[in-house]
């Protein structure tokens, strides 16, 4: 980096810790399972932060509402060694013609603001203006799943795994790869097998991923390795319990990869929370309720299993004065259901009530470290319009817009949404349709992106800080 560079990063350090210290520095994390819509919704919050300041688009985020948004504005990330989250870019996606949706995410990156505002009338310096630079970071929802792999050692692991693939629909693609892996027994150790078992049961995770789309995949850094790929920190793979009692040569197989597990878990997982995870104020966790409809009961179930894995790994808890600055903790929580412009608006309800069902466990467990969650639905970049079609003799209420696979417009029911979690019944007598849109073409650049509930969601997390 040089001694210029060192000293550069090392004020920007200087100057968050004396944010921090005048409570004036606000890290979010904008967490969810892969394809919940993080991106998006990254750059719909930058978006109405820098060019929504109208309270009619922004009716409940109080700050503008009461006109004391001053300005907002980028300025220099705190990490050099993060990569800068990409939102002219995906701005510029969202303004060609025809639209198309931001990249996923598929590395790590951060953003920083620099919020300027008027305190409200209620303070003692009500016409003093304050700043607020808020940080936001993003993470590849595949990375999120290996969290809980740190409460697990490789026997807690392997046998989880291996439950996982003896049962369908894992089981019709799994059975080749589990049989090779028991043919090692008894086998001298060969390096380059291991590999290349390693390979195919990352091929296996991404089949399951992109083909039938599940949720429970470890480790999720075979989906997106990065600088990994090839390493022998991915060269592992979980093991038949019967291999712990079977010949040495499988004793010593097993002590190898059991080896790489705790060195992927302690190094990899445990330094990509210890450097990231562990210094969030707030955290926004997206999720996708609509799209495992679709799929069915067992997709329903793993993305409500690997969601409540996921947030029961991060620390939560009110913080003093001077926790905040040596060790900080999640003080709230928003939940949010995603693509709520997927469902007609008479819908809204059941999609919140049914994303509450889908986290009461998780939020028990939040609440429990006296944080305050939220749930609510959402749409950051609103993609449809709401219309009427004929339904079964009946004048349905409907949603308008361009289907994202064809470009086709289109008017269509999609489906009811249940308000509680759906039992196996139901998903034998319901079908549904909740299909992906295109993004609405913009009239300009610098118009505000239509959404649903982001003010709402912008006040919870840091309304209150604006004050």
């Amino acid at each position: 980096m040089g001694i210029k560079g060192t000293a550069k990063q090392s004020l920007q350090s200087a100057q968050t810790f004396i944010e921090r210290a005048q409570q004036r520095h606000l890290t979010l994390a904008v967490t969810g399972l892969s394809r919940s819509g993080k991106t998006a919704f990254i750059t719909s919050l930058i978006n109405q932060l820098t060019q929504g300041n109208d309270a009619e688009h922004l009716p409940l985020f109080d700050v503008v509402r009461e006109r004391r948004l001053l300005s907002v504005k980028q300025v220099e990330q705190p990490h050099f060694n993060i990569a800068a989250f990409r939102y002219l870019s995906g701005l510029k996606k969202l303004s060609q013609q025809p639209p198309a949706w931001p990249e996923a995410t598929r590395s790590i990156s951060e953003i920083r603001l620099q919020v300027n505002y008027r305190k409200s009338k209620d303070s003692l310096f009500g016409k003093d203006s304050n700043r607020l630079l808020l940080d936001i970071v993003d993470y590849p929802g595949e990375w999120l799943l290996d969290l809980p792999m740190m409460k697990l050692d490789f026997q807690q692991w392997s046998e989880q795994q291996w439950h996982l693939l003896e049962r369908e629909p894992r089981k019709a693609r799994s059975t080749q790869w589990c049989q090779a892996v028991l043919e090692l027994s008894g086998r001298e150790l060969d390096d380059e097998i291991i590999h290349e078992l390693s390979h195919d049961y990352a091929r296996l995770l991404k089949h399951y991923k992109n083909d039938l789309g599940l949720s429970l995949l470890q480790p999720g850094r075979m989906l997106m390795p990065g600088d990994l790929e090839g390493t022998p920190a991915l060269a592992f793979f979980p093991l038949p319990q019967q291999m712990l009692l079977d010949e040495p040569e499988a004793k010593r197989l097993w002590q190898l990869l059991e080896s790489r597990y705790n060195y992927y878990v302690k190094n990899v997982v445990g330094g990509f929370y210890r450097d990231h995870f562990s210094r969030f104020d707030q955290q926004v966790i997206l999720v996708d309720c609509l799209s495992p409809l679709n799929e069915g009961e067992l997709h329903f179930r793993e993305m409500q299993q690997a969601l409540a894995q996921v947030i029961e790994s991060f620390r939560y808890g009110q913080q003093s004065w001077l926790s905040k600055l040596i060790k900080p903790k999640i003080e709230r929580v928003l939940v949010a259901a995603t693509k709520a412009d997927h469902v007609t608006v008479e819908q809204f309800s059941n999609l919140t009530n049914l994303l509450g069902e889908l986290v009461k466990g998780a939020q028990l467990f939040v609440e429990s470290h006296e944080v305050t969650m939220q749930s609510q639905a959402l749409a950051s970049i609103r993609t449809t319009r709401f219309g009427h079609v004929n339904h079964q003799g009946k004048r349905t209420p409907a949603i308008k817009g361009q289907r994202l696979i064809d470009g086709k417009s289109i008017t269509v029911f999609p489906g009811q949404v249940p308000a509680k979690l759906p039992n196996s019944e139901y998903f034998q007598q319901h079908g549904f349709k909740f299909l992906e849109f295109a993004p609405q073409p913009r009239s300009s650049e610098y118009e505000a992106l239509p959404h649903i509930g982001m003010d709402k969601a912008m006040q919870f997390l840091f309304g209150d800080t604006l004050k």
